[in-house]
């Protein structure tokens, strides 16, 4: 049985408002508590009309206050925007308030457009990437306080809060092999460099205090629903709202559109065709043969399933079904 978990967006819906899909996120979270899955976590992105989850740390503390044994966690924060000591500081704050539950995903992009990332930044002007040394400098924070330690993140020093790095290409593969730490790889919405990024961490990961052996999490798209035809239909909603982004119209989550890639231009179809190609969509059967071919590809040991899906109830039921799905794999192995 693969090992599952949950990446949501926190989706607006057109019609719809941030506080119902916020609500939305936490009624998620209590059902995939409930299916089994192992975390739950939420991605900051910033001046999206259709994410909800801006103010990341805060929806973790929502939906963990919420839930009772799932782990809670950033899928992830945009290092580069934050002082590590704040970082520190508010999972530090998070794990005190549920221990053992916060997972730490860090990631090297603004997460948002270049005039926002020059709102949101620290430091634009020099250009100068010091990702690495921000996150030794965000786990050194974590650790306990050292005699004379003058700068200390309270709450944070002391914290078990797992650190993972996230990433889309090659880089966050090699420091993620240097540093010793678990490895997302975003191949729901940037797949191009999946398998040689896979193939660096794994040949190049040194065991560390944090991890003994490469551990690899994998971003996965899967819309489910009892036919293939229900399934493409709801997935629709995605394609659509990659389109829109990619040709600078980003806005609120789109409702279903029957035919819908039938419709496309070929500009279109090859923006879904790379963008979209680690995504399983289809009825029960269809989803059980794409997650044992997508396993047997990657060998990954977690997968990281997001499904933005317009009807609140289908989303869950996607997640219902894949759940489902998994155990039968399971008893069958």
């Amino acid at each position: 049985m693969a090992t599952l978990s949950v990446l949501d967006l926190s989706p607006i819906v057109e019609g719809g408002t941030a506080s119902q899909s916020l609500a939305n996120s936490l009624d998620l979270a209590r059902h995939a508590e409930r299916l089994g899955y192992r975390r739950y976590w939420v991605a900051e992105h910033h001046n999206m009309p259709g994410i909800a989850s801006a103010a990341t740390a805060v929806v973790i503390a929502h939906i963990a206050g919420g839930t009772k044994t799932i782990r809670v966690g950033a899928g992830g924060i945009m290092l580069p925007n934050h002082a590590p000591l704040v970082i520190a500081e508010q999972f530090g704050t998070l794990a005190a308030l549920h221990p053992g539950r916060i997972d730490l995903g860090l990631g090297r992009a603004p997460g948002a457009d270049m005039l926002t990332a020059r709102a949101l930044r620290r430091n634009m002007g020099d250009g100068v990437d010091t990702f690495p040394q921000d996150v030794v400098e965000l786990m050194h924070y974590f650790e306990p306080a050292q005699e004379g330690q003058r700068v200390r993140a309270v709450p944070g020093e002391g914290q078990e809060v797992p650190v993972w790095v996230l990433g889309s290409s090659l880089y966050g593969a090699q420091l993620a092999a240097m540093l010793g730490l678990p490895y997302a790889f975003a191949s729901h919405f940037a797949p191009a460099e999946l398998e040689r990024a896979i193939d660096v961490y794994r040949s190049r990961f040194q065991p560390s205090q944090h991890l003994d052996k490469p551990y690899v999490m994998l971003g996965l798209n899967v819309v489910a629903a009892p036919t293939d035809a229900q399934a493409t239909f709801l997935f629709s909603s995605l394609q659509q709202a990659f389109v829109n982004l990619r040709t600078g119209h980003p806005g609120p989550l789109p409702p279903p559109v029957e035919g819908y890639a039938e419709s496309l231009d070929p500009m279109a179809r090859s923006i879904l065709g790379q963008a979209l190609s680690c995504a399983i969509v289809g009825s029960p059967e269809t989803v059980r043969q794409g997650l044992d071919a997508f396993l047997a590809r990657t060998g990954a040991d977690e997968l990281m399933v997001t499904a933005q899906v317009f009807d609140h109830a289908a989303r869950v039921r996607s997640f219902e079904i894949l759940a489902e799905v998994n155990r039968a794999l399971s008893q069958a192995a």
